[in-house]
Parts: C-alpha cells; structure tokens; sequence
C-alpha cells in the first residue's frame, strides 16, 4: 500500500515538474534544463503510469504522444461561430478602414497583432481542464480534433486556475519542422508538403493522432471566445490568456490612430524574416469589446477588424548556370545558380528548378534576367523569365546524358519527370541513402548525425550501410571531434539496431515507394527478408494498399546482385531479417479484414496484429476486395459501406473462434 502511495505521488509530482517546464518553455522562452533532462522526465512518468495506471491523470503530459485512431471526425456547432476576417492589400484601405470607425467613435483604440499562416481551432476548457478542439470548418460547424489538439506541447490540458473558456487560436508548423518534415519525406519517396500551413492543416486531420503528435506543431492564442470574467478590452484579455497558460504572440501593439496603426503592421512586416514560423499579414482590431458589439458584423465578416495581407516579395537577378543535385534515391535535380540577391530577408544564391519540364514549360535559360519569390516564405524558385532583357547570348539548359557523380548513364521513365541514375553504388547517393538507413523511421541509430556519417565516408569506413555493422570503437575515436566515449554510444547504438525487425529494415533500404507504412504491411505479410526477396510481383499486390508500382519497384530492388550483396552482409552482421510480428497460423491466409468501431476487449491494433499473425492482410478501409469486416459497436461509414458491398460482418467473438479454431 505504502508502494502506491509513494508512486502516487512521484506521478503527481513528475506531472507538476514537466507542466513547470513546459512553461517555462512555450510561454516565457527561458528554458532552465535541457531538452535531455525534459525527455527523461517524461520517460518516467510513461513508466510509472504504466506500472500505475489507477493514478495517471487525464490531463497527464503523457496524453501528448497520441495514440488513438478515429475513423472520423464528429462536427460540431461552435458556441461562438468563427468568424473570418475581410482582407485589405493596400496601406490606403488601413487608413480608410481606421477613419471610417474614428469618424464615429473618435476616442475607438485599435490593435494590431501578427496574422499567422496556419489553421484556426477553438479550445474549450471547464473548471481548467481541456475539453474539447474544434477546427475552425465553416465558420458554424467545426471538426472535433481533441485527440490531435492534446499532442500539441504549447496546448495547455490544464489552465493555471479553475476557468471555464472558450479560447481560439492558430495552429502552425515552425519552419525549421517543416524542413525536418519535408526531408523526412523525400527519403520516404513521398511528396513534398507544399509550404508550413498545409502540412500544419494535414497534421492536425490525421485519424491517427500518433502521426500528429510526431509532427511538431505549436499554437499562438489569439483570441478569448468566452469566459466567465467580464474583460471591457482585447488588450486586457491577451495578458489574461498568458495568466492561464496559454501561447500568446509577442508584439501586439495598442494603437490610437491610423498613423500608430500603419507603423505596427509594417514593423510586423519587416520581422517577418527573423520569425521561426510563417505570417502572411497583420489583423487589425478595436479594442474594446463594447464597441464591438456595437459595431457588428456583415453576413461575411465583423466591421470590427479587417486583415491585411502583405504582398509577396519578388527579387530579380542573373541566372549564371544551372548545375545538378543526386539526390538519395538517385533522382538528379537541377538548380539555378543565381546572381546573389536580397530576398525576404534573406540573400538567395539559388533556386530550385524540380526538373527539365519545368525548365522547358517557363523556356529558363542559362543567362537569363529571371524573377525570384519565396514560396511559403521559405524555399526560393523561379517564378518567371524577363524575355525582354535578352540579348541573344543565352543558352538551353539540357539534363546530362551521364551522372555528375560517379559518371554512369542516367534514364528518364516513362511517365516521370525525373531524371535518374540507376548505378547503386554512386557516391553522391551512398550519404543521403546511409542517413536515411539510420533515421529513426527506419534502423534508428542514436549518435549518427550526417556530419558523422560524412566523416566516415570521407575517412573510407563506410561504403554502403551495411559497413555500420563492421565499425569498431577504434576506428570511430580516431577521428577528428570523436572520442572513446563518442565512439562507445555510437557502437551501442548500432548494436541495439540489430534486432529492429524486418519492419525496419526494410524501411531503411530506401526502396522507391516503399514507406513506413508499406514496410510494415509487406513485413507482417512475408515474415522475413528471403521471402520478401522471393516474392513476385503478383505475390506483393496480394498485401493491402501494395499497388503495382510498389511490387514493381521491390522485385525491381532485390533483382540487382547490390541488394543481394547488401542484404546478405547486413545478415551476416547479425542484423536480423525477421519480422516483430511473428506469424501464429495461417487461419486468415489470403484475406484482407477491415476493423471498425470499438471492440468489447480488443483495441483496434491489437485486432489488426493478430489479423497480421494469422496471415491476413490489416486494411484500413472496405473494397471489393474485403472478405470481412470485423465490427464492434458506434461503427461509422465503413459498416454502411460493407452492407452495401454485401461484405460479410463478423464481431469479436467470431472473430476469435475462427483464429482459435486454427
């Protein structure tokens, strides 16, 4: 009993430290322990709340990691609608939008905040305590994301008192995350996301809000929706939302007149390139809350505030050459090496070109005058040619017929724009692909940044990733910035690798098309790396969501003698080649079960793993090619969909005879 009690209170005590962290770090900037001692904070309590479920709190920090997987999200009536802001793009419509108030309310205070570029949510809270996140939707109806909301650390689950309010505010993706995010996914072979704001608008809609919660958002507070404090001014409502806990903007100014006005929107507009994360204007509000209510709205928007938008920057400068970039998955990208100019901030040498036809599409010329931007504030490129300055000296921009790198052929497929060189042991390839090999979605090696993995390349160590295994501590401490104990993290943490699973592995081959998610589903459906080289073509479209271009591209990689090489060294290293999931029985060979709704004792990826173990395929969604749907209760549209494709339903308890019956 003493034990429980004991671990009570470290829980409540460890849930009060990491809170007074957080704090310190999301709303005062003035972090006092680093983001070490942070994570092992939270480790423990993970740990102790699993020994101790009784005592884990709802509104632990733990809640942060995510993990529940809706099928849907409910809509939801706002208590107070979300209202969008009118837009203005000139200095003189700010003036005109400041005096016509003034006119009649001559003493009317204004103020001017950041304008972000992400995606508006409201927050509830009762007596302290989150309760509900809703997407801002039409405006009437929002999309109930609670579950994605908690994963967000500058959300807070409990306010700094008893309040009962309903906040609302924008959530956005800092830049630096967008980056990590987007070469996340170029070496997942996945599509770029296009600019912060979308990927902050895809991350907060995933049904799996583990997904969510790796993607990094933040929030900004911005305004008090309702609450049971009676506040006459915004001004003095943003100093009560910081009292709370919340994230509130630096740099909100109180204006009196349309000159103060101007002045704070275009001191917003010259940090715009010193912030961590993307504006796209300034908002513009009367302060007082009674003469708001006085002032209305339209059918559209309040007269009370009004959004202006500062108009994108455009630079121009000489295109001096063009040279090419190999990337990972040997795909050559051209870039445009630029005339240096001052861009949004910033000076920008070069510019992304993607590929020949978009060269060939906007007729970019070696010599050329050309127009610059950045897109999502972020990633300079080419918006146009200034065909009128020409003189007649520029030159066409043709691909090489040959790698810049190692000097081998390159093609271009049918049916993509990219130029590609097919030689596995190019040089320029081997960094960007051992990266990736050692990233945390694939093997996961702690220690092994990519100013190390350079290091051993340059020094001859590594020549393909499964070298790694072949490392010694030696070797490792006798380079430059790397000690003996250096070396020794690095050799545990590869040790530790070896038993990652096939998952992983696979995963971390770099094969084209082949994800996280699809490493998984083919390792659960094989059980191991020889079967999975084994397999045809046919063999790989039987596993859900493997399409053709998938099961082509992994017979495609495990035909060439450098995979077989690579795979059967990495074996002999003793990294193993086996699935985590082992396989049970063959009960559900050949068939593709689809869960929906919630189960009587099973959670859904406990139901999807044994579906997996017993040989069957795991979708997420009904097709023609279901053979049951495994239901249990509140089901949503998937149980409409299967009873309208005359798919058999099975509940739990079916379910688990048919597996025990094997």
């Amino acid at each position: 009993m003493q034990k429980g009690i004991n671990a009570e209170l470290l829980i409540k005590e460890l849930e009060e430290q990491i809170n007074y962290h957080s704090r310190l770090y999301y709303e005062l900037d003035s972090p006092i322990i680093q983001d070490e001692e942070y994570d092992a904070l939270f480790a423990r309590l993970v740990e102790l709340e699993r020994e101790y479920p009784q005592f884990a709190s709802p509104n632990s920090p733990t809640q942060r990691v995510g993990g529940k997987v809706s099928e849907r999200f409910e809509k939801v009536r706002h208590a107070v609608p979300m209202d969008s802001f009118g837009d203005i793009f000139s200095e003189e419509e700010i003036y005109e939008f400041v005096n016509k108030i003034k006119s009649e309310y001559p003493d009317a205070d204004f103020t001017v905040e950041k304008k972000f570029d992400g995606l508006s949510v409201s927050l509830e809270y009762e007596n302290g305590l989150f309760v509900r996140g809703l997407t801002r939707g039409d405006g009437v109806f929002g999309e109930d994301v609670s579950e994605n909301v908690k994963t967000i650390r500058s959300v807070p689950l409990k306010l700094n008192s008893d309040a009962t309010v309903l906040v609302r505010g924008e959530v956005y993706m800092p830049r630096k995350v967008f980056a990590r995010l987007n070469e996340k996914r170029d070496a997942n072979g996945e599509k770029h996301f296009a600019n912060p704001r979308n990927a902050a608008a895809g991350s907060l809609r995933q049904l799996d809000s583990r997904i969510c919660a790796e993607r990094g958002l933040e929030i900004f507070v911005f305004n008090l929706q309702s609450a049971e404090e009676t506040l006459p001014r915004h001004s003095e409502s943003l100093e009560y939302l910081k009292s709370l806990g919340f994230t509130v903007s630096d740099g909100s100014r109180l204006c009196h007149t349309a000159d103060e006005v101007v002045e704070a929107v275009r001191a917003i507009g010259e940090s715009r390139p010193k912030l961590p994360y993307d504006t796209d204007g300034a908002v513009i509000k009367v302060d007082s809350l009674a003469l708001r209510e006085r002032l209305g709205s339209t059918a559209n928007a309040p007269r009370w505030a009004i959004a202006y938008k500062f108009p994108a920057e455009i630079a121009q400068t000489k295109l001096v050459d063009i040279d090419v970039q190999v990337g990972r998955t040997g795909v050559l990208t051209p870039r445009a090496v630029l005339e240096p100019v001052r861009l949004a901030g910033s000076t920008v040498s070069y510019a992304t070109l993607h590929n020949i036809d978009f060269i060939r599409e906007r007729d970019i010329r070696i010599g050329d005058i050309v127009r610059l931007r950045k897109a999502g504030d972020i990633i300079p490129e080419i918006i146009s040619v200034v065909t009128e300055a020409r003189t007649g000296v520029e030159s066409p921009f043709e691909m090489p017929d040959a790698c810049p790198s190692c000097g081998e052929r390159v093609v271009r497929e049918n049916g993509e724009a990219a130029v590609r060189c097919i030689n596995p042991d190019c040089s320029a390839q081997l960094s960007r692909s051992i990266i990736h090999f050692v990233s945390r979605s694939a093997m996961n090696i702690d220690n092994l940044g990519e100013s190390v993995i350079e290091q051993f390349i340059a020094n001859g160590l590594i020549h393909s990733a499964a070298d790694l295994y072949y490392l010694k501590k030696e070797d490792i401490a006798s380079l430059d910035r790397l000690g003996e104990k250096s070396a020794a993290n690095i050799i545990n943490a590869i040790d530790k690798s070896r038993e990652a699973g096939l998952e992983k592995l696979l995963c971390g081959l770099g094969i084209r098309h082949i994800g996280e998610k699809a490493a998984q589903t083919i390792a659960s459906r094989f059980g191991n790396i020889q079967a999975v080289m084994d397999a045809s073509v046919e063999e790989l479209l039987t596993v859900d969501d493997i399409g053709v271009e998938s099961a082509e591209s992994v017979v495609s990689f495990f035909s060439g003698e450098h995979a077989k090489e690579l795979i059967k060294r990495l074996l002999d290293a003793g990294v193993s080649g086996e699935s985590k999931e082992k396989a049970q029985g063959d009960a559900l060979n050949g068939m593709t079960v689809v869960v929906t709704g919630t189960l009587p004792t099973l959670k859904r990826q406990e139901a999807e793993a044994l579906i997996r173990l017993n040989g069957g395929n795991a979708s997420g969604s009904v097709s023609k090619k279901t053979t049951y749907l495994l239901c249990g209760s509140d089901a949503g549209s998937k149980l409409a969909k299967a009873q309208a494709l005359n798919i058999p339903i099975i509940n739990e308890e079916q379910f688990l005879e048919m597996i025990n019956k094997n």
